[in-house]
């Protein structure tokens, strides 16, 4: 450790007298937290599309959620559209997976699907925030039923294997513990009898590091206007889809006027075991939503079309594409426009006839790995034994954590749970690697330290590694602030009569808010360069 003055042993007066402002500003940020600052994305409503010219078709390629709702609402404005559909279903990566259902990934590798009748497990998208308000305007235009998703349980466990002997602790046990003694140090700066005792140079790291963590400082441990800030407290411009969907920060109050409002009081009743935030999931699976948003366009979807070639000129779009339903013909569609959603992981390797920005824009983005593990036991021992009903459970183990299902509280018989969620890191590639079966078993052994009843009780599981998933090649695009800041603008750009949608072109990216929220702006700046506005 140097010896420069910053690092130099203190006092805890001195220390305090450094970090005291620490906790008005955490609590500034929970305040705004329980105020609602966190506020709804960029959706003010459905897109206004009119004046289409009557007879303008558009192809629209992919029927993931961006895809099924750009032929929605262009259809509803006008236009003639087709959907041209890789898979032999709609929904993309919006999916679950039944009883009954076959899986195969890349190197043959197959699943047939054991769970119980009723019983299934989200490998994509599994929960679906409050504030993600243009996905729930069309579940709830779609006829799709939601329910809670219990995101926050503070009787489920959190565990590392190196601390407490490696002995699982419940959440509300650490979340109270660190609040308390946080909350002790803060307080001895105005107890001026127990400032002298000398604190060590490990510990002052240590608790500069935790404050910093806790409260979103900044690095000279300030707690200021910042994307990192408004994370958590919300952004003056939210994250939105198209080139002009970057966030911009939000300020925060000033922390003399807040503490004399007395409303970081309601933060206490937000952490009492009675009162947890909630999220929301659909009805009987993640795949309602691909359904809801099928049975609206369903009638337009060709299934088992592999796209391979994508050719435009200023007369319209040509796309050359292998019938797989019909022999592996090939075939051509041809349009006015093109909406694409292919992942760019694909669209990368086909033949895109666009300028040299978009095609750069289309080869910079490498997409996220990750493996999700479903695993099915005889009975909810999680809520008969251990008395946790949703929420999550986290541990250091590769697992990284498990999810409780948030439905079908004290039913009888079989029920899944989420047995692990790896991504963008080491294990996700590594588990991608094992057989299902050895994921499974991995899974298993690793939640056993959790959870002794997992051998006891297991009944059957499901394992998807999203690298070898063959339309997709990777869970989502993982944009680096360099590559956003060379190629972004160019992807979201309408490249002659072609414009990309999808997770991938928004500032909300691997959710599918984001994906909606694309797909709105590509229809809306397609729709106003067809009538000549733009």
């Amino acid at each position: 450790m140097t010896s420069s003055p910053e690092f130099a042993p203190q006092t805890r007066r001195q220390l305090l007298s450094r970090i005291g402002a620490v906790g008005g500003s955490a609590a500034l940020y929970q305040a705004m937290t329980a105020l609602g600052h966190a506020a709804g994305r960029d959706f003010a409503g459905p897109p206004r599309l009119d004046g289409a010219r009557p007879g303008t078709s558009v192809l629209v390629l992919g029927a993931g959620l961006a895809g099924m709702l750009a032929a929605y609402e262009l259809r509803k404005a006008g236009y003639s559209v087709r959907i041209l559909e890789y898979q032999d279903r709609a929904g993309g990566r919006n999916f679950s997976l039944h009883g009954g259902d076959r899986f195969t990934e890349l190197g043959g590798a197959t699943q047939n699907i054991g769970f119980a009748p009723g019983n299934y497990f989200n490998p994509g998208p599994w929960r679906i925030p409050y504030h993600h308000q243009a996905l729930l305007h069309y579940c709830r235009a779609f006829g799709v039923a939601l329910e809670p998703f219990v995101q926050v349980n503070f009787n489920a466990y959190v565990h590392a294997t190196g601390a407490f002997g490696g002995q699982k602790q419940r959440y509300r046990t650490i979340a109270a513990d660190y609040a308390g003694h946080t909350s002790e140090l803060l307080a001895k700066a105005i107890d001026q009898h127990r400032l002298d005792l000398p604190v060590g140079d490990d510990e002052r790291e240590h608790l500069l590091q935790a404050l910093k963590a806790c409260g979103m400082l900044d690095g000279t441990f300030a707690y200021t206007k910042s994307v990192m800030t408004s994370q958590r407290r919300g952004f003056a411009k939210p994250q939105g889809g198209g080139p002009d969907g970057a966030p911009v920060p939000s300020d925060p109050l000033p922390r003399d006027a807040l503490m004399r409002s007395g409303l970081w009081l309601a933060l206490a009743t937000n952490a009492s075991l009675d009162h947890q935030t909630t999220m929301f999931q659909p009805v009987g699976g993640m795949d309602q939503i691909g359904k809801g948003f099928a049975r609206q366009v369903g009638d337009l979807i060709t299934m088992r079309c592999r796209v391979t070639a994508i050719h435009q000129d200023q007369h319209g779009v040509s796309v050359s594409y292998i019938d797989e339903a019909h022999g592996n013909a090939p075939r051509v569609a041809q349009a006015d426009y093109c909406v694409c959603t292919i992942p760019l992981s694909v669209l990368s390797q086909l033949d895109v006839q666009v300028g040299g920005p978009m095609k750069a824009a289309i080869a910079a983005v490498p997409y996220l790995s990750s493996v999700k593990i479903g695993l099915e036991f005889n009975r909810r021992f999680w809520e008969e034994d251990e008395q946790i009903y949703g929420g999550i459970s986290f541990t250091d183990l590769p697992i990284n954590q498990i999810s409780y299902p948030s439905t079908g509280y004290f039913s009888r018989g079989k029920a899944v749970l989420l047995g692990g969620y790896m991504y963008e890191d080491a294990e996700a590639f590594r588990f991608a690697g094992l057989s299902p079966a050895e994921r499974i078993e991995a899974a298993l052994a690793q939640g056993a330290v959790i959870h002794p009843q997992y051998r006891k009780e297991f009944s059957t599981g499901a394992a998807v590694a999203w690298s070898r998933v063959p339309w997709t090649l990777g869970c989502c695009a993982l944009w680096s602030e360099q590559a956003r800041k060379m190629h972004y603008r160019d992807l979201c750009a309408i490249d002659n009569r072609l414009v990309l949608a999808g997770e991938h072109a928004s500032f909300f990216g691997c959710w599918q808010e984001g994906a909606i929220l694309s797909s709105l702006d590509a229809v809306t700046r397609l729709h106003r360069r067809a009538i000549g506005a733009a």
